[in-house]
């Protein structure tokens, strides 16, 4: 299960590219930069990772944006991820970036995307690797700041596919920016928002209903609305679940305690991700790994979880039925298990 696992041609759809951020390369840039940082250590900046809530990380998650000034610091992060992906057979990422958490602190806009776009397009240049880039709005901030960032975004629309929202969830419902994703839309951005992380299944109505987003990031709250249940079922809303993170923030005290296993056997269109992977102890791998120990999973599932994640990218249809062809050939290559 291991080597089917590791081989598994993969798609990814939820990954903060400052989540990426690895304590070598934080301690490096900050070095670079001449930035001075808490931590004096790689060990002191990984024990300093222990969290209890969504906000907790995000204190420690901000502080360490604080190193990326210039286009050449956004390209490195960004390629680290994407050299990573590679090695872990991801075929197609979709990237999450928080232009508000660079902008705040002066840096520009171009400097944050055109370091980001770089670094895409040497990856499929020299590891044939498809990517999609989309902004986030940050949800603790306005909605007048994310009209604003919005605006600033328009030049570089050929270089992204969609709007997202995060950041901290409790008390920022998704409705505060019905506006801002109308405009948005209108605009021809695709449409996703995190909801149901820590907040209730009304944030998942909301980003639903008001946002009109086509998919939701983490989502794993639900179970708890049977009506919201049957809805994502019958709709088949793409869920980005990020086990080890939904563990490391205490949406679930353990792996073995987690839902996703439910929710796929009820029908849902539920993929795996690995959210902020430098915080959170694992990239894609890691997480597939991880959950399939902890919720026995079998390699239908696996195959199943791998292949929501194609039919849910923001791909062309032939591009994404290549994908697939792959997957399905693989799968059929590593049976004894065959796919449904």
């Amino acid at each position: 299960m291991q080597t089917f696992i590791e081989n598994l041609p993969k798609a990814e759809l939820h990954l903060h590219i400052e989540g990426t951020l690895e304590p070598e390369l934080m301690l490096a840039l900050a070095e670079r930069n001449r930035i001075t940082l808490p931590f004096r250590s790689v060990d002191e900046v990984q024990r300093a990772y222990q969290f209890t809530h969504l906000q907790s990380f995000l204190d420690i998650y901000y502080a360490g944006t604080r190193v990326l000034l210039h286009e050449q610091d956004f390209y490195d992060l960004t390629w680290a991820y994407l050299q990573r992906a590679q090695a872990q057979n991801v075929r197609h990422a979709e990237i999450f970036f928080d232009p508000q958490t660079h902008t705040a602190r002066g840096v520009p806009f171009a400097t944050v995307i055109n370091g980001i776009h770089q670094a895409l397009q040497d990856a499929r240049e020299q590891f044939g690797l498809s990517t999609r880039l989309i902004m986030c709005f940050l949800r603790h901030l306005s909605a007048a700041a994310a009209l604003e960032t919005l605006q600033q975004a328009l030049p570089f629309q050929d270089w992204l596919i969609g709007v997202g929202l995060d950041s901290s969830e409790l008390g920022h419902p998704p409705e505060k920016f019905t506006e801002v994703f109308a405009k948005a839309r209108a605009a021809g951005f695709l449409a996703v928002a995190h909801a149901g992380e820590e907040g209730p299944p009304a944030y998942i109505w909301q980003a639903l209903q008001q946002l009109k987003v086509v998919r939701i990031d983490h989502g794993v709250r639900c179970e708890a609305d049977g009506r919201l249940l049957a809805t994502l079922r019958a709709e088949q809303v793409p869920l980005t679940v990020c086990p080890l993170s939904n563990v490391k923030l205490r949406v679930f005290e353990t792996l073995a305690d987690h839902n996703l296993k439910r929710l796929l056997d009820h029908g849902l269109c539920i993929t795996v991700n690995s959210d902020d992977p430098a915080y959170f102890g694992g990239y894609i791998t890691e997480n597939f790994l991880a959950v399939q120990r902890a919720l026995q999973l079998t390699q239908q599932d696996i195959y199943r979880l791998a292949r929501h994640a194609f039919q849910a990218a923001f791909l062309p249809a032939a591009e994404k039925q290549r994908f697939l062809n792959e997957l399905e050939q693989y799968v059929a290559d590593a049976a004894p298990e065959d796919p449904e």
